[in-house]
Order: C-alpha cells, then structure tokens, then sequence
C-alpha cells in the first residue's frame, strides 16, 4: 500500500530552521493579488516596506520548506503520485502577531491518516516557534484519490472543523453583510508559486489534465490568503493582528481568470472580537463553490 498509515503515524517530527524577509511578505502579498489599485493606503500596507504588516496568511509559505500539500508527500510511509492528490482543507492559529521579517523552528508532522473508502486523508501538524515563543499553528488536510479502502478509521466528516476555541464550522445563515467579487489574473498561479508552492498542477497544462482539470488550477492557499486579506480590509480596518485563527475547507477548484465571489457574515468589534464567517463561489461557473466551511475568529 503506498499510504503505510503506521509508518507515517509513528515517524518523528520533522523540524526545520525558516526565516523570511520583508521581500518575502511582499511578494506572498502580490501572490494573493494585494497592490490593486498600486497607490491605494490600504494596498500599500501589504506592499511597501516602510508600512509592511503581515497577513498572518503568510504563515503558510514562510520560509523555505516544502509546502503543505509536498510536505505531507515527503513524510515517512507516504508515497504516491502527486496527480491524484488535492489540498482538502487548512486550519491556523496564530499565537501572536508574525514579524516582517523572522527566523523561526518550524516542526511539523502527520497526526492523522484517515481512510474514506475511496481516497486517503493526511493530516500535517506544523507548528512554529522562535526565540520568544510560539507563533503559529497550522494544520493541512491533505486528499489522496484511490488510496483508501484498507479498513482503517474514517476520522470526521469532510467539514472542516474550526480552530480550537472556534465557533463551530457551517453554512452561514441569512444575508451576507458583505459580498465583494474578486477578479483573478490569468497570471495570478505562476506568481503564487514564486512563494514555494511550485507544484506543476498549478502551471503546467498536461499535469493538470492527468490530474482530471481541463487547465493549471489556483492554489486553494491563494484563495485561501484572499479571502482572509478580504475579511481583513472590509472587517477589520486592515487590522492584521485582530486575526486569532481561521480555518476553510476547499470545496472546489477556482481557475486563474475567474472571478470569485466573497460572501462575509460578522461583525467582530475591537472591544469583544467576533466571528466572521465566509463563503466562496466562482462567478462565471454558476458560482460553483471553491471554499466552504470557513470561519475567522477575530480579537
């Protein structure tokens, strides 16, 4: 069996030195599609480095390691073709506010291997930490088609569940207090990727067909980093350090091109925080869902 559940559960963690740079911060930023209007003070807080503040987003491509999806694919007791594998869903919690520039130990390992009958579940763990502490907490689902079907524990439903202290995941009900459509460039993947994402289903167009994609899809973390930039600039007044934790399940794909639909219910104070809750549809395919279950908790 490619997925040795054992193997890959009793394997020790794996730790890493990282560090980044504001260049770093900048281009996550732009990969995100921050800078659009390119003199807006609101955009230049992600773009010019004497306002720099970082999405705490950013935690998931700091430093130079492979990312979630790869990451979970070079454990021990885990080997299989990356064409049938998908990025199901990502939790973060951030302990405190992450610097413009850092260098962290980053220690990460698989927690979870689920067997859904049809496909396998990886759960990666990564946690980070420098010289004052704890910064943040990150957990990836990782969908690997064709590889179930051994007998082994279903673990939960496909719903992403919400960072520890959350409010529970699930549709939003009633009307959006906001909705803002976001326009993808054609661009916007081979940019993402320049951050360590570099997975070809994100580039090259004879991959992404093998994987079952009439064309390179988006990165479900660039969605993911601009859905939060979205809650962060129509929510928070472009407070980065409001945000505690969020968490997405990755419904479906987006294509660069698209447009996507942000749909946000909350509205957290400064005094007391709040929720923030998020849906994500693409436009132009009868708003097909790209990420479901999402849940922002702010301070």
């Amino acid at each position: 069996m490619p997925i040795d559940a054992a193997k890959a559960l009793a394997a020790p963690p794996r730790t890493a030195e990282i560090s980044w740079t504001p260049k770093d911060v900048q281009l996550y930023h732009l990969g995100i599609g921050a800078g659009v209007p390119a003199t807006d003070p609101g955009e230049l807080r992600y773009t010019l480095e004497s306002r720099l503040h970082v999405l705490p987003s950013f935690a998931t491509v700091a430093g130079d390691r492979p990312p979630g999806v790869i990451g979970a694919l070079s454990m021990p007791g885990v080997d299989v073709d990356l064409a049938r594998v998908l990025h199901g869903g990502q939790a973060l919690t951030v302990h405190r506010p992450l610097p413009v520039r850092g260098t962290a130990t980053a220690t990460a390992r698989i927690t979870a291997v689920y067997d859904k009958g049809t496909a396998a579940v990886l759960v990666l763990r990564t946690e980070a930490a420098d010289a004052d502490g704890p910064l943040w907490t990150e957990e990836a689902r990782i969908f690997v088609r064709g590889e179930g079907g051994w007998g082994g524990d279903r673990g939960p439903s496909a719903r992403t569940a919400a960072p520890s202290g959350a409010a529970s995941a699930g549709t939003p009900a009633g009307e959006p207090d906001v909705t803002v459509d976001r326009p993808v460039r054609e661009d916007q993947a081979l940019l993402y990727r320049l951050s360590g994402d570099d997975n070809p289903l994100h580039a090259d167009p004879d991959f992404a067909r093998r994987a079952g994609f009439e064309r390179p899809v988006l990165h479900g973390l660039c969605t993911y980093g601009l859905t939060l930039k979205t809650v962060v600039d129509r929510l928070l007044a472009g407070e980065v350090t409001r945000v505690r934790s969020y968490a997405a399940r990755f419904a479906g794909v987006a294509y660069p091109g698209e447009t996507l639909r942000i749909r946000l219910w909350g509205h957290p104070s400064r005094q007391g925080g709040g929720t923030v809750r998020a849906t994500v549809t693409a436009v132009e395919r009868g708003e097909a869902p790209v990420l479901a279950d999402t849940v922002v908790e702010c301070g």
